[in-house]
């Protein structure tokens, strides 16, 4: 049986999010100029977000605070999904078939966590 983990850093949830949100920057850095201040910063505060929330909920105590967080985590992954299919659809993007198989990656992973923690209440 694996150890527990001792740090956000040990989850595997957590490393998968933390890639995803550098190839949101990699991939945004080619986007138009003027999308400095709109698609671009959106996905990336989308991307950090994931991750983030990830990080401070495993801190957290009770049950009910990390599921508040992850589920966060579950909020901004979806807004994520959405901004590749729009980048996709305004040619910002060739291919996201990749990038939303990361997501549903995450995704599934975030339910187990969610679901490792305790029942939903």
């Amino acid at each position: 049986m694996p150890d527990k983990a001792k740090c956000f850093e040990d989850l595997v949830v957590w490393q998968k999010a933390h890639s995803l949100v550098l190839a949101v920057y990699e991939i945004t850095k080619d986007f138009p100029a003027d999308e400095k201040f709109g698609i671009t910063s959106q996905m990336r505060r989308a991307g950090v977000s994931i991750a983030a929330n990830i990080a401070e909920g495993f801190k957290k105590r009770g049950i009910k605070d990390k599921s508040n967080f992850y589920n966060i985590s579950q909020g901004s992954l979806e807004e994520l999904r959405y901004f590749f299919i729009l980048a996709k659809d305004l040619g910002y993007l060739n291919d996201n078939e990749a990038l939303l198989s990361n997501i549903d990656e995450v995704g599934r992973m975030l339910y187990g966590l969610l679901n490792s923690i305790g029942p939903r209440r």
